[in-house]
């Protein structure tokens, strides 16, 4: 794994790291369902609520150029981190996982973009930085 410790883009991972870090989503989030009756504590419409006013403050930050290391991005990504943990708490590698699945899977992908055509790139690059810097 190759880290810059201004912005690290998931590129910059080697394939096997990638590897681990879906497998770990996958396997942290059968886990958390298979505990808690899928999700059964969570109240989804709040954090649906919760993501779509996230969502829409972190575009004016993708239009403006802001780097997904940036003071601003990074709060929004912690409040993001938060809203996960309200269903489990991931890994260092799931959370990274779960950026590559915003990216990679289509009906996630098409989700997050529906907000702005960067969304899911960007989204998985901010979790990159963050969980490297904090998990």
């Amino acid at each position: 794994m190759t880290t810059n410790t201004t912005y690290t883009h998931a590129s910059a991972f080697t394939s096997d790291y990638l590897s681990v870090c879906k497998s770990s989503r996958e396997r942290e989030q059968s886990e958390s369902l298979a505990a808690s009756n899928n999700w059964a504590h969570v109240d989804k419409a709040q954090v649906h609520a919760d993501w779509d006013v996230l969502y829409k403050e972190l575009i004016p930050l993708i239009a403006s150029g802001a780097l997904a290391d940036s003071a601003e991005v990074q709060a929004l990504v912690a409040r993001h981190h938060a809203i996960i943990s309200r269903f489990y708490e991931p890994s260092r590698e799931g959370y990274i996982g779960l950026g590559l699945f915003y990216q990679e899977d289509p009906s996630m992908r098409e989700f997050h973009d529906s907000y702005h055509p960067r969304l899911a790139e960007y989204l998985k690059d901010a979790i990159c930085v963050f969980a490297l810097a904090r998990l």
